[in-house]
């Protein structure tokens, strides 16, 4: 067991973990900085697994951190790219309605757009032609020309790299063990931290209970897989969105085309029974399974905000032809018999409000003046990431 002493440990090697150890350099440049990571690798969890999308930001109200964030991310983002040759797709977006009944959220979202300010047009059915000549709608939709593709393990390997060179010290296979006062453990090492970040994604709730943190959530996991469209033409242009259900933080099925102009339709929000339930009973860990197979039953059998719902329209995901349906209300032409290999599945580390039983939409951060918890990482996080870290830094770093 080895001894370290640091000024800031942060524990998580995602977008969020490697954002905050970016704006840390850049702020204290003198500063020493201890990342740690139970993968080999960064991004390997929902960082590394998500759809690449850099969203614009209208789907937020206005007193949310979402809001307040993802339109400066999109933009630093699209800088960071193009600055550092990394790639991107000005894929851009249509939100569609499928019905009269749907045309309230399309009023909603523009609303919500111009409160916050984002780059929106309300468009008719005409219009929408000349942007997707594939998408359908009834009567309006919505087009956001500043929404892009990125590749998220490009812009964190980018990140690593630009932090090694810096001397922060990186280390992995290294996961959270215990705390012992302000003494970290991991597999190798004690560290000891002015400061402690926890952006531990999937665990940062329990990370955040040994500091006594995290009393009133526990983070539920939903399961995402995209079916890819394996045909060599490019039967769409643009990523077409349905209007979602503003209840709940899922957008629905809906096809992406990613940085690689790879098509994609979903993803699913099936409800998961342990934290890295990727594949099949692979990694099950039986204590974590029985806890959160309790909790969603608890929310099955109550149903609370509409779960008992949600999990049967997800579960109902997993038939291909279903999956399908839903995609096909929006657009008129596409040989869907070529979407027929699913994507590597990731896992959406979700949030619950144990008083309320509602799922938490907006980000949360919990802390004190020795370490700090970033509990609600969701999307968009990794478009909110770089102006949602400096807020974190400015709001719970006064010094060290």
């Amino acid at each position: 067991m080895t001894n370290l002493s640091t000024d800031f440990l942060i524990i998580g090697a995602g977008i969020i973990g490697l954002t905050i150890a970016k704006e840390l350099k850049e702020r204290y440049p003198d500063a020493s900085i201890v990342l740690i990571e139970k993968e080999k690798d960064v991004a390997q969890h929902s960082s590394g697994r998500n759809s690449g999308v850099l969203h614009a930001g209208f789907y937020y109200s206005k007193d949310s951190l979402k809001a307040k964030f993802t339109k400066e991310g999109n933009e630093a983002w699209r800088n960071y790219c193009y600055q550092n040759d990394l790639k991107i797709f000005e894929s851009k977006k249509v939100v569609v309605a499928t019905c009269e009944e749907e045309l309230e959220g399309i009023y909603e979202l523009e609303k919500r757009g111009r409160i916050n300010q984002v780059h929106l047009k309300l468009i008719d059915e005409k219009e929408l032609k000349e942007i997707e000549p594939n998408a359908k709608t009834y009567q309006k939709a919505l087009y956001s020309p500043l929404t892009a593709t990125v590749d998220p393990v490009e812009i964190c390997q980018h990140i690593k790299n630009q932090l090694l060179k810096q001397q922060v010290k990186i280390y992995f296979e290294e996961p959270f063990i215990k705390k012992e006062k302000q003494i970290i453990r991991t597999k190798s090492y004690k560290i000891q931290a002015k400061k402690i970040i926890n952006c531990a994604g999937l665990y940062a709730d329990q990370v955040a209970k040994a500091f006594g943190f995290s009393k009133d959530y526990v983070i539920i996991p939903f399961k995402g897989i995209y079916l890819k469209y394996t045909g060599r033409d490019q039967p769409i242009r643009t990523n077409i969105y349905p209007v979602p259900n503003l209840r709940n933080p899922f957008l629905g099925v809906h096809f992406t085309i990613t940085v690689n102009h790879e098509i994609k339709i979903g993803p699913t929000a099936i409800p998961a029974f342990w934290r890295e339930n990727y594949q099949g009973i692979k990694n099950i860990k039986p204590q974590e399974f029985f806890s959160i197979v309790q909790k969603e039953m608890q929310l099955f059998f109550t149903n609370a905000f509409d779960f008992r719902r949600l999990a049967f329209e997800e579960i109902r995901k997993y038939n291909r032809k279903h999956f399908i349906q839903l995609a096909a209300k929006l657009v008129h032409q596409i040989d869907f018999s070529k979407f027929n290999e699913w994507s590597k599945p990731g896992i959406r580390a979700q949030l619950l409000n144990l008083k309320t039983n509602e799922l938490v939409q907006d980000f949360i951060i919990e802390g004190d003046d020795t370490s700090i918890h970033i509990l609600n990482a969701v999307s968009p996080a990794f478009t909110a990431a770089i102006p949602f870290t400096k807020y974190v830094i400015e709001k719970y770093i006064k010094s060290y």
